[in-house]
Parts: C-alpha cells; structure tokens; sequence
C-alpha cells in the first residue's frame, strides 16, 4: 500500500513539473535577428512621413507619407514602394524614374520627417500609440506612457518587431532600444 500511495504521488509531482514547465514555456528570450535589427538602417514603412527634395523642382519637394500598402504617392512617377528599403534606396529609385523623360538629371534627397509610432501595452499607466523618437529605449517609452502601475514587472517587457518581413516577439529589459513600430508589453510581476 505505501508503495502504492508512493507511485502516485510521484506520478502526481511529475504531472505538476510539466505543467510547471508549460506554463513557463510562453518565455521567449528575444532572437538574435531582434537585435541586429537595432543595429541595421532604419527601414521605412507605414506610417512615415517623408521629406522628399527635388533640386531645383519646387512643385515636387514636399512631405509624403507611407502609405498603408507601404508605397509613396510622387508626382510624375506615381507609386514608389518603400516598404523595407532605406532612405538611401528609395532616393535611388525616385531619382532613376524622374531620369527616365522627366528630368535631365535630378538629384533627390529623402529625409524621414516622422517615423511610425510605438505602442505600449500592459501594466502602464496610459497605454497607447506614441510618437517614436530616434534613440529611444524601453524605460523611455514607458516615461511617456505615464510609468508603470504597482503591478508592473519594473525589469523586463515582451516587444513584438518585425525583422525582415517576419513579425517575432521577445523579452528584453527595460535598457534595450525600441524601433519606430515596435508594441511593448509591460508584464505584471506576478507572470512568468
């Protein structure tokens, strides 16, 4: 009989380990791709506002913005993607279509007027969309949403980022850099 009741009370510890482990198994630590991201040049997307600047063309130097399809509606040329590509590309682009019979030879300079804007989730004070400011980490973002709450996990945050395409979550601390677009979630203490 004791070894009976012993069985069964290890079957029983064994249960409770893997749903212990189960339960914990939502943790991510962030993947490396999540962090070259950081050191990578800032890639455009929705939700961008350009400067574009036409040389000696006042009626196409003007500020635009990304649209939700990723593309930037120009005069002359129409719709030039910018999704994914950096400044320096889509100047590239721009200049090589105005070439092709509209300019002799134009010389286009893009700068990003306002960047997408970050959101936070969780345990802060006033969750929202924020404007995103170049060189922004965690704890800053998190100063612009009011703080935290009492219940708020103060070293740690789960980021979902696109990377390449590929939208992937993971958990930093609090002195990691954000991007333009990122969703930070502030954890309560008492998660995983």
């Amino acid at each position: 009989m004791v070894a009976a009741q012993a069985k069964r009370a290890m079957a029983l510890a064994m249960v409770g380990l893997m749903a212990l482990a189960a339960g914990c198994s939502s943790y991510q630590p962030a993947p490396d791709a999540f962090h070259k991201a950081v050191i990578q040049p800032y890639r455009l997307d929705a939700g961008d506002s350009l400067r574009i600047i036409v040389f000696e063309q006042a009626d196409l130097t003007n500020t635009y913005a990304v649209d939700q399809s990723g593309f930037v509606s120009f005069p002359l040329i129409g719709s030039v993607n910018a999704r994914g590509r950096t400044v320096w590309e889509l100047e590239d682009d721009i200049t090589g279509r105005l070439r092709q019979g509209f300019l002799r030879d134009p010389d286009v300079s893009i700068q990003v007027d306002r960047h997408r804007a970050f959101f936070i989730l969780g345990e802060v004070n006033a969750a929202g969309q924020y404007a995103y400011v170049p060189g922004m980490n965690v704890q800053n973002a998190i100063a612009i949403a009011g703080g935290y709450t009492p219940r708020a996990d103060q070293s740690r945050v789960d980021i979902t980022r696109k990377v390449d395409g590929e939208v992937m979550t993971g958990r930093v601390t609090i002195s990691d850099p954000i991007l333009a677009g990122d969703t930070i979630y502030v954890l309560d203490r008492h998660s995983d």
